[in-house]
């Protein structure tokens, strides 16, 4: 199948997903994630009606973005470990940050943000599985890092995301899912434009509608496997 044709068949899913779950269609974003793919990729996507994109890592998007400046109303944001030496580049490439998972890292974005002149979204991940390769400020540690962003000007936390450890049974992941919803409604007690859920991925995007998600990221479903030896 084409990429446009997985994207037709993504929204169809979505949607089920929302009907199920009494939401609206509307209240759910689809995230193209373009990591290790090549540009070509991301160009079908988009002459397909894409415009949300995410990417795993500063050094590979500035190589990918050089051939991308014609797609003006395309939002690229970056959901991957964010190292505080690329803080800047970071602020500078992309129009969100969704995997901010510390104070230090925020201030940088802060830093970096206030200099470019611009107010940049950014979720904070929170790590609620065990799994060492996973990253995220634990829940615990949640409120105190929501609080001392809120002072920050040039940045703006809007909401919440996580990786829930992967299954082939997307059942495995509701729990993760379910927490991290509990973790944004508490918060927003005190922080009322936290309002964002970024969860669910291609093996469980429809367990995470139905628990609340905002924002879906999809590769493989949207791209297929990378072809190895793509060009960037």
């Amino acid at each position: 199948m084409s990429i446009k044709d997985n994207l037709s068949r993504l929204q169809e899913q979505i949607a089920e997903a929302c009907r199920r779950a009494g939401r609206a269609e509307s209240d759910v974003a689809l995230m193209a994630v373009s990591k290790v793919h090549p540009v070509e990729v991301i160009l079908e996507a988009y002459a397909a009606g894409q415009r949300l994109f995410g990417e795993n890592r500063v050094q590979e998007f500035q190589e990918k973005a050089k051939h991308l400046t014609g797609l003006g109303d395309a939002e690229f944001h970056l959901i991957g470990p964010l190292q505080s030496n690329k803080t800047s580049r970071a602020a500078e490439l992309f129009q969100a940050i969704d995997a901010v998972d510390s104070l230090r890292i925020a201030q940088r974005l802060d830093s970096a943000a206030a200099t470019l002149g611009k107010k940049l979204p950014v979720l904070v991940e929170v790590k609620l599985s065990h799994e060492e390769s996973k990253h995220g400020v634990a829940a615990a540690d949640l409120p105190a890092l929501l609080d001392a962003a809120s002072g920050l000007e040039s940045i703006e936390v809007v909401g919440l995301m996580t990786v829930p450890p992967w299954s082939v049974d997307a059942e495995l992941a509701r729990p993760y899912f379910r927490e991290l919803r509990r973790l944004r409604d508490e918060s927003r007690k005190m922080h009322p434009k936290l309002t964002q859920l970024s969860m669910g991925m291609s093996n469980d995007f429809s367990v995470a509608i139905e628990e609340g998600s905002t924002c879906v990221r999809l590769g493989t479903a949207v791209f297929g496997k990378r072809v190895v030896g793509s060009a960037l």
